[in-house]
């Protein structure tokens, strides 16, 4: 159930997918007094990509969440946040890969683009809220720091299977009272089903939007390479990266060759382009030697990772060794632990390590770590090194 709104006004990001799209609409059904703004993130037309039809911010996309707010009756803008979304997510994205890490740009889109610009934007604007169409919930949680006290938190959805609480982790927890996710309680058939009831089936029934809408064909290291061909990502590992190199097993033989180490990540079996009596998967990258390690599938295994780029989103610091529980990819199950933060706050300096109670397969450099505590995400960190090596 969406709570009224009794006037106040919202900023609503619209991508022109499904969920933001239908989310808006009961907002404005509910009494919310509705601005839509879509953020023009990636240019199509400019390069050889062709346009998916599940890409947000295309000119379809742009036209969809037009034709929504002219539906429900509420403005609709387009902020161009291009160049923001080129230092922040793509170059950065290009720059992981080159440096032999598995990166996961919507978490950095919602933290410096979603919550961080747009939210800036909405505050300037002197708007009430923000809301996206995630499925995630805002809520209140004890605070352990304050026996009587509680404070805002994110939740996870009330239907695991849409919860989207692990691409949020980096957002500031000092936008939490200003947050609205009028999803987090619903199916998605629930929210096609409202599309329809509001005259709205042409978007509720579009496809998904796809994950990464700046590389569409999902060709992560054809794009990387474009980048660095067209002079676009300058790192002192690209020419490493991108070229030649030896693959190397886990008894410290050379076994093959590889075509850069952008190409790879760790956990990954297909593709390596060696033959052996044996399955290997790549166990480690190291740009530094332009060596790709492989091994057996039990070298995957480990118990601890390090990360940096902490951020928590309670006002309770975590205590050293405090039981958690952590998720290492946006599919992968939570898994007890312990997290240890060394220093630095929240931010780029904010680093420590976790231990899992059991071995976790490919910790992967690179990927984001979320931490919970039931339902409420607690705040996460960007994977490092593995400790084991």
């Amino acid at each position: 159930m969406i709570e009224p709104g009794r006037g106040r006004s919202v900023l609503v990001a619209m991508s022109g997918g499904v969920d933001s799209s239908i989310g808006a609409a009961l907002l404005a059904e509910a009494g919310w007094d509705v601005v839509g703004v879509t953020l023009k993130l990636w240019c199509y037309g400019e390069g050889d990509d062709a346009v998916s039809p599940r890409a947000c911010c295309s000119l379809d996309a742009i036209a969809d969440a037009q034709s929504v707010a002219r539906r429900m009756g509420f403005p609709h803008h387009v902020l161009d946040e291009s160049a923001e979304f080129r230092a922040r997510v793509v170059e950065p994205f290009v720059q992981d890969y080159l440096s032999g890490f598995t990166p996961y740009p919507c978490a950095a889109c919602n933290t410096h683009l979603k919550f961080g610009a747009l939210f800036a934007h909405t505050m300037k604007s002197g708007i009430e809220f923000l809301s996206t169409g995630h499925y995630v919930r805002v809520g209140q949680a004890p605070r352990a720091a304050a026996a009587d006290g509680t404070e805002p938190a994110l939740l996870r959805a009330a239907h695991g299977a849409k919860d989207q609480t692990y691409a949020l982790w980096g957002i500031a927890a000092a936008t939490l009272p200003r947050l609205v996710f009028p999803l987090g309680g619903m199916t998605k058939d629930e929210v096609r089903a409202h599309g329809d009831r509001l005259g709205l089936g042409k978007v509720a029934h579009k496809l998904e939007s796809q994950d990464l809408c700046f590389v569409p064909d999902r060709d992560y290291a054809g794009f990387v390479a474009r980048e660095v061909a067209a002079g676009m990502a300058v790192a002192a590992s690209a020419g490493a990266a991108s070229v030649v190199g030896v693959i190397v097993d886990d008894a410290g033989h050379t076994v093959g060759a590889h075509e850069g180490v952008s190409r790879y990540t760790v956990g990954q079996r297909r593709g390596i382009g060696i033959a052996a009596e044996r399955r290997l998967y790549v166990t480690a990258l190291e740009p530094a030697t332009n060596t790709v390690r492989v091994g057996p599938d039990e070298a995957l295994y480990a118990r601890e990772g390090c990360f940096t780029g902490f951020n928590w989103l309670s006002a309770d610091a975590p205590d050293d060794g405090a039981v958690i529980e952590a998720q290492i990819r946006y599919r992968h199950p939570r898994a007890a632990a312990r997290l240890f933060v060394a220093g630095g706050g929240n931010g780029p300096l904010g680093a420590g390590h976790i231990v899992f109670d059991a071995p976790q397969r490919a910790i992967t450099p690179g990927q984001s770590v979320v931490f919970y505590r039931g339902d409420r995400l607690l705040g996460g960190a960007r994977l490092a090194r593995s400790v084991s090596g």
